[in-house]
């Protein structure tokens, strides 16, 4: 194997701070201000989805490797993050499960996609699905005080989440599903 280029031993960095953040989430109430911690945690995480694939086009450094760690980087930051939030109560199970069962759904569908030489790009869907999924994940993480109605910010937010994550799905199942069909 040759040499990681810099934008993958970013992409391993967001791999390398998932548990940094699982500690921090149920650390609360037990190391002072953890939840902001886990917080910044997860948006420098975050973050480095932009960086890594930025600095892959810029110096056309994008690799197989690269582009499959990045998305499997993506979706362990976000799965762990919504594992650690179930473990002390910020999510609700459902929204959890719709987000975890879309990454599972989508991951398998580039699999089996990448047995045929397709390669999936991210779809707008999918874009904006990571920076809603951003949005919602930091606001459970710290859990503001606004209540709307009968759920805290945090809470709707989620289900925006969930909603959007639901529609990418779709929207890649609809795009990629003969995909599926063509593998019987």
């Amino acid at each position: 194997m040759g040499t990681l280029t810099l934008s993958t031993r970013i992409t391993l960095l967001r791999i390398a701070l998932i548990p940094v953040l699982l500690w921090l989430l149920v650390a609360e109430g037990r190391i002072e201000r953890a939840a902001v911690l886990a917080a910044i945690v997860f948006l420098i995480a975050s973050f480095t989805d932009f960086v890594d694939g930025y600095l892959a086009r810029r110096w056309q450094q994008t690799t197989v490797l690269g582009n499959f760690l990045d998305t499997t980087a993506d979706k362990l930051l976000v799965v762990g993050a919504l594992l650690g939030l179930m473990a002390v109560d910020r999510v609700n199970v459902w929204v959890a499960f719709v987000v975890i069962a879309r990454e599972v759904a989508v991951l398998g569908l580039r699999a089996i996609a990448a047995a045929s030489n397709v390669v999936i790009s991210a779809s707008i869907w999918g874009k904006i699905k990571f920076n809603v999924q951003v949005v919602g994940i930091t606001l459970a993480i710290l859990r503001p005080e606004v209540q709307l109605g009968s759920l805290w910010l945090d809470e709707w937010a989620m289900l925006a989440v969930a909603v959007v994550s639901a529609a990418s799905a779709v929207d890649y199942f609809a795009r990629f599903g003969d995909l599926i069909r063509a593998g019987r």
